[in-house]
């Protein structure tokens, strides 16, 4: 390798790594934000939290890794550029497309790397992520008794605390209803003071109280309705025990969420997308079967046309009395009605069939398009940054996110349709792509020919031809008259 080649490459991949950590961790914080209520006040330990943001980083890779390659590419040739690194190349007789040689070949290996992750990393890292989010949010919240106020976050059992200590522990005027026995208030506890505090396993929860009493219907006496039956008990000193085990992470069984397109590969996808319109195909000849059940001149076809053509003078409700005759079209009606309502039955299930079909085929189309927008971005990102001639994280950033939010609006607009079928799968899938590739194919070709595309002074002469500056000198001197007029 030409040590031009490795000061070009040197330059290139810093960058990369450090607009994809960045884009990544943006994209994080956005998910942060959208459940910090699932994740704060549950009592989560650091490393389940440390491992839902690892996972749910992994699945942010498709997004993060394109606007990547885009930012890098920019900011590698805008630098260039502006140091004049890229003339001198270009004085010692080496093309632009010389200098992007090692780049194409490094963004080929990104293309195919990101397809290995869309196909084989991906999957997984989203079986991961939604199991554990899925616990996260079921998940109690954390025991938190407040002053005052009855707390049932313990099964089976209703707290109430009026006072606590600076402590923490210490509680005053204590009510505990017991519902153990799904029978109502039946069974409380008071007491005008105690201690709460952890177990050492953590595991449950111990409550000493003193000077107390309990109260208890005796409900489970013969004729309590009419007797009463009531128990009082007082206590100077008892403990009471809760089972913690609630609020403990418990974990679901990943093979619950497998059957999802999100936590499949290419393989996988093919053959459930080949079962779902087999499927689909039975399920939609199944309609003529039925109708026919239901319709019985509809088995006889070739007789409809001529009975049709025939003028049928005789009505044979007229020969039946009133009653009949209402019977009959009641029935007629009911009939009609329970037609309408299997037809729409029927279309509905089409419809989700048909929508579950379109969810796989886009998850399939997406292990391919991650790759392709790696290598669109490239060959828009460098040629736009040979041109622009500015490298950091000023002008580069503006003009990515720009593009980036081009193309993720098209990409977003276009699944939806294919989602919905309003297009086909593969071109609502793809178009975003197509409609940055003449952009990408623009943007190379003005590269190497030295185009001065963005160059300011081109520019201020072209619109000075045009007349533009004058006529904005022209408004910029009416503005200014009018303001003093009016000030006057």
């Amino acid at each position: 390798m030409k040590k031009i080649h490795r000061l070009v490459l040197r330059s290139y991949l810093g960058p990369l790594a450090l607009t994809f950590f960045i884009s990544d961790f943006i994209f994080l914080m956005q998910f942060v934000w959208k459940y910090i209520d699932d994740l704060v006040g549950k009592g989560l330990e650091w490393y389940t939290i440390a491992e839902l943001l690892f996972y749910a980083s992994s699945t942010f890779v498709p997004m993060a890794l394109p606007l990547a390659v885009l930012l890098s590419s920019i900011m590698t040739f805008g630098n260039l550029g502006e140091h004049y690194e890229l003339v001198a190349m270009k004085s010692s007789g080496i093309s632009l497309r010389r200098i992007m040689q090692p780049l194409i070949y490094t963004a080929l290996i990104l293309s195919a790397l990101a397809f290995f992750f869309s196909n084989n990393v991906l999957p997984l890292a989203n079986l991961k992520f939604k199991s554990l989010l899925y616990d996260v949010r079921q998940q109690k919240l954390a025991l938190n008794i407040k002053e005052g106020i009855f707390y049932s976050g313990i099964e089976d059992y209703s707290i109430r605390v009026g006072s606590k200590d600076k402590d923490g522990k210490t509680i005053y005027d204590v009510m505990i209803f017991n519902h153990a026995d799904r029978l109502g208030n039946n069974n409380l506890t008071t007491a005008k003071s105690g201690t709460m505090e952890m177990t050492v396993d953590q595991q449950n929860l111990l409550l000493t109280l003193y000077d107390g009493t309990d109260y208890q219907e005796k409900i489970d006496q013969d004729n309590y309705r009419r007797n009463r039956p009531f128990q009082i008990t007082h206590f100077s000193k008892t403990s009471r025990k809760f089972s913690m085990k609630s609020f403990a992470l418990n974990r679901t069984d990943e093979t619950f969420f497998k059957s999802n397109y999100m936590m499949m590969n290419v393989a996988q996808l093919s053959y459930t997308v080949d079962s779902l319109e087999y499927d689909y195909s039975r399920r939609l000849g199944e309609v003529p079967v039925s109708l026919q059940s239901r319709f019985y001149f509809l088995s006889k076809a070739d007789s409809v046309p001529t009975l049709a053509s025939k003028k049928i003078t005789y009505d044979p409700l007229k020969s039946l009395d009133k009653t009949t005759q209402n019977q009959v079209l009641s029935d007629a009606l009911s009939a009609s009605q329970n037609s309408r309502d299997f037809l729409k039955s029927y279309s509905d299930d089409l419809n989700s069939k048909q929508l579950l079909i379109n969810k796989h085929w886009i998850a399939w189309h997406q292990k391919f398009t991650l790759s392709f927008a790696c290598l669109i971005f490239f060959f828009i990102g460098a040629p736009l940054g040979a041109i622009i001639r500015k490298g950091g994280l000023g002008l580069p950033v503006v003009i990515s996110a720009f593009l980036f939010i081009i193309y993720h609006i098209i990409s977003i607009t276009g699944e939806k349709s294919a989602k919905l079928g309003e297009m086909p799968v593969y071109q609502g899938m793809w178009i975003a792509s197509l409609a940055m590739l003449p952009l990408g194919i623009f943007l190379t070709r003005k590269a190497t020919i030295d185009s001065p595309l963005l160059d300011i002074e081109v520019w201020y002469k072209i619109f000075s031809k045009l007349g533009i500056l004058r006529f904005i000198e022209a408004m910029k001197h009416l503005m200014k008259r009018f303001r003093k007029s009016r000030n006057s």
